[in-house]
């Protein structure tokens, strides 16, 4: 074996007698430290805070509590930050809201409403436009998109006029409650 390893005899007797260093010690001593840290807040600290919650007699460098974690799997709980999607503080004009909460339509194609939402992906935000009628309660019109941007209300609408022959007379209802008189 020593051979096939390139060690020898010797070199690989003292290994195999010699006990743990000083830093293997230290290290586990440390790793329960942390693990007991991480418990404690709940698995929400990661590696900064653990850092500024160690004892004064096991002070350690940042890189190296971030390392033994990895090392352990020990992770943090990751909270999802909150995205604000509309701007509610404009001075812009308000129209009228001549929906009024009245959620009924008689017929197709008489009130259709938008709405976006975003989807979260290994590969950052989705976002999501659609459009229902609200005579079938079904979509008319959808589209994605990686940015969130005045064309993605735009295709989805179009599609849905596309789809549904809509005419004159049609009232949308968008997400920020503006309500425009269609075609």
């Amino acid at each position: 074996m020593c051979k096939a390893l390139q060690v020898s005899r010797s070199g690989y007797y003292a290994f195999a007698s010699r006990g743990e260093s000083k830093r293997t010690k230290e290290n586990r001593k440390l790793l329960k430290t942390i693990k007991e840290i991480h418990e404690k807040s709940h698995r929400i600290y990661g590696a900064p805070q653990i850092t500024k919650n160690l004892p004064a007699d096991q002070k350690a460098s940042r890189g190296r509590v971030a390392r033994l974690m990895k090392a352990d799997g020990i992770r943090s709980k990751v909270t999802k930050k909150y995205k604000a999607t509309t701007n509610s503080k404009h001075n812009l004009p308000v129209a009228e809201n001549i929906l009024n909460q009245d959620f009924k339509a008689d017929k197709p194609n008489e009130k259709w409403v938008s709405d976006i939402t975003y989807i979260p992906t290994k590969e950052g935000w989705l976002y999501l436009a659609g459009v229902m009628d609200l005579y079938g309660r079904g979509l008319v019109g959808w589209a994605m998109d990686s940015r969130m941007k005045t064309e993605l209300v735009s295709a989805a609408l179009k599609q849905a006029i596309g789809r549904t022959g809509a005419k004159e007379g049609l009232l949308m209802v968008f997400t920020s409650f503006l309500f425009l008189s269609l075609l």
